[in-house]
């Protein structure tokens, strides 16, 4: 039985996961539904969240600034309505990506908005915070200021949608980066066909990310290639734990000389971690 090992593919699979994330999070406009798009306070009354076309929700937070009858409420420092003021007062509200936030808001007439009661250490007062659902885009829970009181993003907060049925939805969700990286081909020497056996990979795992695999085989080095996995379509991937070999499907993947593989990284949800991938080694017999 021969074992071939192919070595050192890490860093290039990283730097593909950065890129894929970096791009999903630029927007051009805003993401929040044109319908669902009202918060509310006692005070101020209705905060629209659409009609600036510049409210933005990504992984790492909310940019640009919502309206109200007592001006724009800032959500970040570089996109206000001003422009870029971040040397005069660096702010965001943030997401840590899968929908918690904190940090603050700006509103010039009342001042910082607490989007996290943590941000003031207020949670043993009163435990409030503005959540985003990760599966829906739906807004949840409280913000604070100091003066007009609490900015509340659902009515099932008070449990008042019977009277007013309001809320702020964004086409966000959390999703993971995904990133591949295609092999070389490699030739079995074996006229006949051989057989690929199994694939083990070593390298690093965070918590909530995964490195799937597919393969491809041809009885002639150029090809064509169409990568498959557990049913031998490009559908599904043999999801593979770090140090652990994986069997494949023997009759998928056998009877012919030229293999590929295609490993397939997916960071966690929060986009915040990636697996790294030093070493595949292939088994394979004739």
């Amino acid at each position: 039985m021969n074992i071939h090992s192919i070595h050192r593919v890490g860093v290039v699979i990283a730097i593909a996961i950065f890129c894929v994330a970096g791009i999903a999070a630029v927007r051009a406009a805003t993401n929040i539904d044109s319908t669902d798009k009202w918060a509310w306070n006692d005070i101020i009354g209705w905060v629209d969240f659409y009609a600036t076309d510049s409210v933005t929700v990504t992984s790492q937070g909310l940019k640009g600034y919502a309206s109200s009858t007592s001006g724009d409420i800032s959500l970040d420092c570089k996109t206000t309505r001003s422009g870029d003021i971040c040397s005069q007062s660096n702010y965001q509200v943030s997401n840590d990506g899968v929908g918690n936030l904190s940090n603050y808001g700006w509103n010039d007439e009342y001042g910082w908005i607490s989007f996290d009661c943590n941000n003031t250490g207020g949670c043993g007062v009163s435990n409030y915070e503005v959540l985003i659902d990760a599966n829906t885009g739906v807004f949840s829970g409280y913000a604070w200021n100091d003066i007009m009181g609490w900015i509340s993003f659902n009515c099932s907060n008070d449990s008042s949608c019977g009277t007013s049925n309001y809320k702020v939805i964004t086409s966000w969700v959390a999703t993971s980066a995904i990133a591949t990286l295609d092999s070389a081909t490699f030739d079995t020497g074996v006229d006949g066909g051989a057989q690929i056996n199994s694939v083990l990979w070593q390298g690093h795992q965070p918590s909530g990310t995964l490195v799937r695999f597919q393969f491809a085989i041809s009885n002639a080095s150029s090809g064509p290639w169409s990568y498959g996995g557990s049913d031998g379509t490009s559908n599904t991937y043999y999801e593979v734990d770090p140090n652990v070999s994986k069997n494949l499907d023997y009759i998928l993947h056998s009877g012919n000389r030229y293999f590929r593989y295609r490993v397939i990284l997916v960071s966690d949800l929060a986009q915040t971690l990636s697996p790294r991938v030093d070493d595949v080694l292939i088994n394979w017999s004739p």
